[in-house]
C-alpha cells in the first residue's frame, strides 16, 4: 500500500506530464527533471525569498544552477525528487501544507535537535525523516 503516490510527489514538483507509477517517476528523474521541478518543491517549503534562495543553493550550487538551461542532471533531479517526496509525505501526515512546512523547518528531538529538512539533505537522512513521519502518523512513540 502506497500512501504517498508518484502523482502527489509530481504535484509538489509541478511535473507535466504527471507520472502514474514510481517507474515512470524514476525514468523522469534519470533523464533529468526540468529546473522548475526543484523551484516548485522549494516554493512549497520556504516562505521567504531569501530562504528559497538559500535552500536552492544548498541543493545545487548557484553557478551550477545558472548554467543549467532547461533540465537538471540525474543526480540533481534525484535531490529534487527527494525534497518533493519528503514534503509530500509531511503534507500527507499533517494534512496541511503550513503544518508540513513547520514540521520540516523546526528542530526535532528524534533527529538530534536538527530540523527534518536539514537531515533530509542525504538519502539516508531522508529515510530517517520518512520513518519519523510514519511513526507520528501511526501514533507510534516518536
Amino acid at each position: 500500500m502506497v500512501l504517498v503516490t508518484p502523482e502527489k510527489i509530481a504535484l509538489v514538483m509541478a511535473l507535466v506530464p504527471v507520472p502514474h507509477s514510481f517507474a515512470e517517476l524514476d525514468e523522469m528523474v534519470s533523464k533529468g527533471l526540468p529546473k522548475g521541478a526543484l523551484k516548485s518543491s522549494i516554493d512549497h517549503i520556504c516562505v521567504s525569498a531569501e530562504d528559497r534562495k538559500q535552500l536552492l543553493h544548498r541543493i545545487i550550487p548557484e553557478a551550477t544552477y545558472k548554467r543549467r538551461r532547461e533540465s537538471l542532471s540525474a543526480e540533481e533531479s534525484g535531490r529534487a525528487e527527494r525534497l518533493a517526496r519528503i514534503f509530500a509525505t509531511a503534507e500527507y501526515v499533517w494534512n496541511s501544507e503550513p503544518d508540513a512546512r513547520s514540521f520540516l523547518t523546526t528542530p526535532h528531538s528524534m533527529l538530534q535537535g536538527r530540523s527534518p529538512l536539514d537531515v533530509s539533505m542525504t538519502e539516508l537522512g531522508a529515510r530517517r525523516v520518512e520513518e519519523l513521519l510514519w511513526r507520528l502518523y501511526y501514533g507510534i512513540a516518536a
